[in-house]
């Protein structure tokens, strides 16, 4: 295969503890390899196999269960969200703090659908991101990881009028579980992580030490980790509780690039597979660029700077020129918080993930590996 030595060395030079690369098309894998540690202070060797926290790429399942209820007319996208999720109902918009430090709140000028929840157009912003809702979260007593009252936060402006990334997903997820009767993790296991094969996915509570850990760098060089379970609070957290393989996500890829189905196993129909795949997002606005409130964990990063990125309601940023890394336009990328990346090019009929576990998101390395891996696979298309 061409460019397997460039893609290893810049793996070697990232200084990674570990990680997993998969390449895939619409028949199967293409490419497989484990690299370093899965935990680099107990000496456990990474597999190909080893199970990873993969965050947001949790929100591309989730988006995938909502379009499922969308088809079943169980959901309907336009239609004001609070009617499901009565804490939606009457939202307000955080417009900043006045002199004594109180919080200036105004009601949302119009409703939160579903539609502004997928594409992130909601208002429903991340604290890490944003520094005023940080602040409004911590004067609250809301910066409680995996609680569920942690969602219960103002929005960062009127629902449709830009776009920020954040817990909308999460909400998404919720309203799945409020017209299923299921945990979103049963509606997963029935509906798209049981029929596609993909048996490692699922929210764990609990982390195994032969797994994946999350390592910080040390200021002396070497590796720390860090205790972390995004999959174990209150909630089946659908913006990024999932833990899974890098052969289970390729599988997920796969359908994807098969048009809704894996093998004759459907999973969305055709239109949905489409609508998943689709630009949906206002074209006055341009989604994909990450900011930071806190840079510790995760660093402000622009995935395709120069461009204009879309957003589909399958919950994937759009590339809409060539990619960095050459992929084509019209491609589907996101990405996980513990620098877990994967991308989907269906003009090409490629995919791949790039699976690591380290802090801060978009670390250089990592992003250097991951664009290589790209470089390889279109090489060899």
């Amino acid at each position: 295969m061409k460019g397997i030595a460039e893609f290893e060395a810049a793996v070697a030079a990232a200084n990674l503890p570990g990680a997993v690369a998969t390449i895939t098309d619409s028949k199967g894998t293409c490419y497989s390899r484990a690299f370093g540690m899965a935990d680099a202070v107990a000496g456990v060797p990474m597999r190909e196999d080893t199970l990873f926290q993969i965050a947001s790429m949790t929100k591309a399942l989730t988006s995938t269960a909502v379009l499922q209820l969308v088809e079943r007319g169980k959901l309907d996208l336009d239609a004001p969200i609070g009617a499901i999720l009565p804490e939606l109902a009457e939202p307000q918009v955080l417009e900043g703090f006045d002199d004594a430090g109180a919080a200036i709140l105004r009601p949302a000028k119009t409703p939160v659908t579903l539609r502004h929840l997928l594409l992130h157009t909601s208002g429903c912003g991340y604290t890490f991101m944003d520094a005023d809702l940080l602040r409004h979260a911590m004067a609250t007593g809301k910066m409680a990881p995996g609680k569920r009252a942690s969602l219960d936060l103002p929005l960062s402006f009127d629902p449709g009028t830009n776009w920020q990334y954040g817990v909308g997903i999460d909400w998404a997820g919720l309203a799945v579980e409020a017209v299923s009767g299921m945990t979103l993790g049963e509606w997963f296991e029935r509906e798209i992580t049981g029929p596609l094969g993909m048996n490692q996915t699922r929210f764990r509570a609990a982390w195994d030490a032969g797994e994946a850990q999350v390592h910080v760098r040390e200021a002396e060089g070497g590796f720390k980790t860090q205790s972390m379970v995004l999959g174990g609070g209150e909630f089946h957290n659908g913006g990024g509780g999932l833990s899974s393989t890098a052969g289970d996500y390729a599988r997920f890829l796969r359908m994807i690039l098969q048009g809704g189905e894996l093998d004759g196993v459907r999973v969305l129909s055709p239109e949905s597979a489409r609508i998943a795949r689709e630009d949906a997002l206002p074209a006055d606005l341009s989604a994909g660029e990450m900011t930071t409130a806190i840079p510790s964990f995760a660093t402000a990063f622009n995935p395709i700077p120069g461009q204009r990125g879309g957003w589909t309601l399958g919950g994937y940023l759009v590339n809409t020129k060539t990619g960095p890394a050459g992929r084509s336009p019209g491609s589907l990328h996101w990405a996980g918080i513990f620098n877990c990346y994967y991308w989907i090019d269906t003009d090409r009929d490629l995919a791949g993930v790039f699976l690591a576990q380290i802090a801060p998101f978009a670390d250089p390395g990592a992003l250097d590996a991951f664009a290589a891996l790209e470089r390889m696979a279109c090489a060899n298309a």
